[in-house]
């Protein structure tokens, strides 16, 4: 079996959200969770950025840039959704970020459902020696 990354960050990110959810409900824009999920990070001293800017290059020439929800203790990629349910560009959207910043892992996270759906993204590509942020 393979080994869970980061599993006690993990775990409590987890559970912030799964205690968001219960909260609020599945109704309102991504803004509110955000905003919930900060004050809650700060309540538990969990260390994160929020909509963080990162820029995406191609043989060290900038091409582009875009907006991470969050990163957790420099370690995870946390991104928010409000919608009917994930798509396969919110899975690339989410391996996109965790190769361009070269982070191991990336939670997608979902309030609009019935309960909350959430997704664990892997990046095979990570290089342990290599640090983007």
């Amino acid at each position: 079996m393979a080994k869970l990354i980061f599993p006690k960050l993990s775990y409590t990110i987890m559970g912030i959200l799964f205690q968001i959810h219960a909260k609020l409900g599945n109704q309102y824009q991504e803004k509110y969770y955000q905003r919930a999920l900060e004050s809650a990070l700060k309540e538990h001293d969990i260390k994160y950025k929020k909509e963080l800017k990162s820029d995406l290059f191609y043989n060290e020439v900038k091409i582009g840039k875009y907006f991470l929800d969050f990163l957790i203790e420099d370690k995870i990629i946390l991104e928010l959704k409000t919608k009917p349910f994930f798509t396969g560009q919110d899975i690339r959207q989410v391996l996109a970020y965790l190769k361009a910043n070269n982070k191991r892992l990336g939670i997608l996270a979902n309030f609009r459902t019935g309960s909350l759906t959430y997704k664990r993204i892997i990046n095979n590509h990570y290089t342990p020696f290599i640090n983007n942020s």
